[in-house]
């Protein structure tokens, strides 16, 4: 088999919501000596970018993007422990639904894409305390902070966490990235954010010019 073969494999896996053909074509992928990062970008994560799009036009919903997710995690695993001093990711990011907020589908997705585009991704979950966030962000030493407010009445946290930042005297040492149905990039750039999404297929282009 190919070496395009393969990747077509690994992609196609990754539509397909097939975790077991996932890991067989990485095997292959080992078992054929293939460069386990270009499987990774050239196959999986090109399934991922497909699977984003698809989700963006309402062809497939949450239970399939976290199907998908599944089969690019459980092949990642496979490749990655051939990687030659380990997967060096593109960034860190901490994700987390704000203070207050319950809602963490959109941030789920937004966790899925960025580590399909080859991000460390550490979630926090939902309803975290601004200074949770800003101690896990030194904690992990990230490059992303990135937080998600569904309602209006929590949008103030994110704000909360600029503030928290500007305390401690560290704003500059990460960036902040927001987003959520009620926000807007007014609202970010109004409280001092470096980026505003309106979607997770957004978070991830605005993650990537600010990389």
């Amino acid at each position: 088999m190919s070496e395009k073969e393969i990747y077509e494999r690994l992609k196609q896996s990754v539509i397909d919501m097939d975790a077991d053909a996932a890991k067989e074509a990485a095997n292959n992928a080992i078992e054929q000596n293939m460069d386990p990062i270009a499987c990774i970008e050239k196959g999986l994560s090109e399934g991922m970018m497909v699977i984003s799009d698809m989700f963006d036009n309402a062809q497939v919903y949450v239970p399939q993007i976290i199907l998908s997710a599944e089969a690019f995690t459980d092949a990642v695993d496979i490749l990655a422990s051939h990687i030659k001093g380990g997967y060096a990711a593109k960034g860190k990011i901490i994700i987390h639904t704000v203070e207050g907020d319950i809602h963490d589908i959109g941030k789920n997705i937004v966790g899925i894409l960025l580590q399909a585009n080859g991000y460390e991704v550490i979630d926090l979950g939902r309803d975290v305390p601004v200074s949770d966030v800003v101690d896990a962000a030194i904690k992990h030493e990230v490059d992303f902070i990135a937080g998600s407010a569904l309602m209006t009445t929590t949008m103030p946290s994110q704000r909360e966490i600029i503030k928290e930042l500007k305390d401690r005297g560290i704003q500059d040492k990460f960036k902040c990235v927001f987003g959520g149905a009620p926000t807007s990039k007014e609202w970010a750039e109004q409280i001092g954010a470096d980026g505003w999404a309106e979607n997770a297929a957004e978070a991830v282009d605005v993650i990537k010019e600010l990389t």
